[in-house]
């Protein structure tokens, strides 16, 4: 067998294909490995986890992408149980985000969803609002239900209720921060799953609803991470899936998928190295398989359903850049756990900014005194694209030595000191700069706009359809671990029911 398994496969018939190595294909991957059936994972890229993967920047092991998860739902909590991460959950320190905008900064809702408010009358509501934008928003404790109801979009939903100022400066920032999105594109329970029948509840209030839905949960309890970093979750689930007999096998992408007379799928790799594979291309069979990478036009005319013509929303590609100071005068955390940028704010070209020393206690001891890890987010919509590369292209290097100007530096770098600067209120000199990191994502933020919702819709029915098959991930179930994770252990049990595998046989 080779290194990385790709023998094994050739010509091989698995009880099990997940194609997509990201977290949801591994949770699913797991899932099954775990039910005894022999499970192959596949993914194009270099490295299992998709957008949850590490990178280490001056000796410090860090997330090079997602670095939290949403508590909502509660349905990520028992699968780290599973995976013996229970003990390491941490929240993150309760100091609170700020906003960036074009006239002023102000704090972000400790008690809010999206942006939000659930009390919109509070003080660091008015600090950033102003007065007459607050009262505007208190209005919707009184507005009758029927107001935003039936809202396309939630902006449109928001700028009903509250008014345009709360979608401006509260919600426009952090939809933008959290799926690089305009809120006048996304559907509000794609957003926001879980808001329109807590309005519902609530007698049409969206505060009301968002008080519900934060009931008892105190400020950043929203969101979780865990002592080490997120990375550790893809690992667990790697481990785990190989400890059961299952293959995570890189750098292989599905290339094809048919359907036999037995009722077998076959699917046809590729090798995506340089060069290709050697020998050609290779095949293998599976009574089940689950997609869990946005390729839909792979089940394009299997049992005769149409997917050609969908496409769905891959979203901006992302650029994150962490820059790791010697800076004593950020220990004060001057905006609390990070900055989130309005929209109009041209001052700066990044969209969010993370100070993850000061949001994660963990990091900050392993840190040490006065050394400060913070990253920075590029890629708002609307914004130019980031330079082209490979889905999460990545590059780290130390710092020039202290003497250098920040000429020296990539133009990413620069930039990021001058963003950072100016979001964090403290001048950060290129002396400060001990080492630096530039990751680039792409289809790793899907869109939840209406269009990216019908094709998710018409890609579901027609696997509904397709015997053995189901689709997980977030490009079907919605950004975040607290949406892909349930999402894809469905997937697994899906193709799992003896129902399943006897129609494909049929």
């Amino acid at each position: 067998m080779g290194a990385d398994g790709s023998e094994a496969v050739v010509d091989a018939t698995w009880d099990a294909v997940v194609v997509g190595a990201g977290v949801g294909g591994l949770v699913a991957a797991r899932d099954l490995a775990r039910a005894g059936l022999r499970t192959l994972v596949l993914d194009a890229r270099d490295a299992p986890g998709g957008a949850v993967r590490a990178h280490v920047v001056d000796g410090l092991r860090l997330d090079a992408g997602a670095e939290s998860y949403a508590t909502r739902g509660g349905t990520v909590a028992p699968l780290l149980d599973e995976l013996g991460l229970a003990d390491d959950v941490v929240a993150p320190e309760p100091r609170g985000s700020w906003v960036h905008l074009t006239d002023r900064d102000g704090p972000l809702p400790r008690t809010g969803l999206l942006g939000v408010p659930a009390r919109p009358w509070a003080p660091d509501v008015r600090r950033t609002l102003g007065l007459a934008a607050s009262l505007r928003a208190c209005l919707d404790l009184v507005l009758p239900a029927r107001v935003g109801a039936g809202a396309p979009t939630l902006g449109a939903l928001v700028r009903a209720r509250m008014g345009s100022a709360v979608v401006d400066r509260l919600v426009h920032p952090v939809v933008g921060g959290v799926h690089a999105a305009d809120p006048d594109d996304v559907t509000v329970d794609s957003a926001a799953p879980g808001l329109t029948a807590a309005m519902a509840r609530s007698r049409g209030s969206l505060a009301r609803a968002v008080g519900s839905l934060r009931a008892g949960a105190p400020a950043g309890a929203a969101v979780q991470g865990l002592r080490g970093g997120m990375h550790r979750v893809v690992d667990a689930l790697v481990t785990q899936v190989t400890a059961h007999g299952g293959v995570v096998l890189p750098r292989t992408r599905a290339a094809a998928v048919s359907r036999e007379g037995d009722g077998v799928l076959r699917v046809r790799l590729e090798s995506t190295r340089t060069g290709g594979a050697p020998g050609g291309d290779r095949s293998v069979r599976t009574a089940r398989l689950v997609l869990a990478a946005p390729v839909p036009g792979l089940l394009d005319g299997l049992d005769g359903q149409d997917l050609a013509g969908v496409v769905t929303d891959d979203g901006m590609p992302v650029s994150l850049v962490t820059l790791v100071l010697d800076l004593p005068a950020l220990d004060a955390a001057p905006r609390g756990t990070g900055v989130l940028v309005g929209p109009g704010a041209d001052d700066v070209g990044a969209k969010a900014l993370t100070h993850a020393t000061a949001k994660w206690a963990w990091l900050a001891q392993a840190a040490g005194p006065g050394r400060h890890v913070v990253r920075l987010s590029y890629g708002r919509a609307g914004d130019p694209v980031p330079a082209p590369s490979s889905p999460a292209a990545s590059s780290s290097a130390p710092a020039p030595s202290a003497t250098a100007t920040d000429a020296a530096l990539p133009d990413a770098v620069r930039t990021a000191l001058h963003d950072a600067s100016r979001l964090l209120g403290v001048a950060i000199p290129v002396e400060a700069l001990r080492a630096h990191a530039v990751v680039r994502w792409t289809q790793s933020l899907p869109r939840p706009s209406a269009a990216h919702q019908r094709a998710v819709a018409r890609v579901r029915a027609a696997v509904s359809a397709m015997p053995g098959v189901a689709v997980c991930g977030a490009w079907v179930a919605g950004n975040g671990l607290a949406s892909v994770v349930p999402d894809a252990r469905t997937a697994a049990a899906s193709v799992l029911a003896p129902a399943a595998v006897d129609a494909a046989a049929e």
